[in-house]
């Protein structure tokens, strides 16, 4: 059996893979050459061929005006002319040495000329009947303050009953209506205790306002008598029954103002 011949194949690469050539002395190579190069120029232009023309500064003048020649004293009687600061200065008189004020006498004007005076026109008496209202000013009347009011304060008085037992202790309490109407005195019937405290109060007559109502008869239970020990042996029972009457006064607080919508009675 013949064996296989192989066929040999060269491949060649798209790309060129060899590494790359060094160009670093070729770069510096330029460089050295160009520095040389404009050192040598710089040289040859400015040091062997240097420039030739030099423009030097103008001289400086100075020109002076005096009166030795025509031009310069016609400038000058023209500038003293002209000058505005005559005119605000005082110029001495020729001759004179300070200035001083002229002596001048004061003439007034009524020595040369006399007025004409008016004559007196003759009295002339009114016999008319004097007004009982002449012109005048009118009255100014400051508006007086008016006085506040008296402070009346509510009151609380027992009946004759509780007489022998004393002048009773009341709290101080601060009333407020919940109406706009006046109320009317309120009466309670009372029933005291062997200690002085009221433990009964029942409303008799009504002030017209439930809530002073309720607050007088707070006011009521938490009244006390201290002079009750002699008189024990007269109660029955233990309570001594009274009656107790509030007379209103002007310290009634108002009652609150209403809110947006909502209507008093």
């Amino acid at each position: 059996m013949r064996p296989h011949a192989v066929a040999e194949v060269e491949f060649t690469p798209l790309f060129d893979w060899s590494p790359p050539r060094r160009r670093n002395l070729s770069i510096i190579s330029f460089i050295a050459a160009s520095t040389t190069l404009h050192v040598l120029c710089f040289y040859l232009f400015q040091v062997i061929y240097p420039p030739t023309v030099a423009l030097l500064p103008p001289p400086a003048q100075v020109n002076l005006i005096t009166g030795a020649s025509e031009e310069g004293r016609v400038l000058l009687r023209w500038t003293e002319a002209e000058d505005p600061a005559l005119s605000s200065t005082t110029q001495r008189p020729p001759g004179a040495t300070s200035i001083t004020p002229p002596v001048t006498n004061h003439i007034p004007s009524y020595t040369n000329w006399q007025p004409a005076l008016r004559k007196v026109p003759p009295l002339q008496p009114d016999l008319r009947i004097p007004s009982a209202q002449p012109p005048g000013p009118v009255p100014v009347r400051m508006k007086t303050q008016p006085k506040p009011a008296a402070v009346i304060r509510s009151a609380l008085r027992f009946g004759a009953e509780a007489e022998p037992l004393g002048p009773p202790i009341i709290p101080s309490v601060r009333f407020t209506a919940s109406r706009r109407e006046p109320p009317q005195s309120a009466e309670f019937r009372v029933a005291i205790s062997d200690d002085g405290v009221v433990r009964h109060s029942f409303l008799e007559h009504s002030s017209g306002d439930a809530a002073l109502d309720e607050q007088a008869r707070h006011a009521i239970a938490l009244s006390r008598f201290s002079e009750i020990g002699n008189h024990k042996t007269t109660m029955q029972h233990g309570l001594l029954w009274t009656t107790a009457t509030v007379e209103w006064g002007n310290d009634i607080a108002a009652p609150p103002a209403p809110a947006a919508g909502i209507q008093t009675p």
